[in-house]
């Protein structure tokens, strides 16, 4: 693992069920951690969906491993990176070295 290529900053943020003041349950994103991460295999493919184009990009986010990128789970997190948000797909612990965690993501879409 090559800490010089740890060059762009990323957000984890966090899923969170809010209650207003009569009791409506709401679900928000929350602002969790940042840290540097090496942005790789970043690939995308397009497919057509009722009449329209769709893209499917895929990236790999690699962090260092530390106690709060030990607890990100696929289901309530997800991660921003340059003002998109990408879903975590699969967690990858390379072995569970405790050296470095490989997040496979995909864009969201809005």
């Amino acid at each position: 693992m090559q800490i010089a290529l740890m060059n762009e900053r990323i957000t984890f943020q966090r899923n969170v069920i809010l209650s207003d003041r009569i009791g409506n349950h709401m679900s928000s994103w929350n602002d969790e951690f940042s840290c540097y991460a090496t942005v790789g295999g970043e690939s995308g493919k397009e497919t057509a969906i009722v009449g329209t184009t769709v893209e499917n990009t895929d990236v790999t986010f690699t962090v260092r491993w530390c106690a709060m990128t030990a607890t990100v789970s696929t289901t309530g997190y997800r991660i921003m990176f340059k003002n998109e948000i990408y879903d975590i797909i699969a967690i990858d612990h390379m072995n569970y070295k405790k050296k470095c965690i490989k997040f496979r993501c995909r864009k969201a879409r809005r």
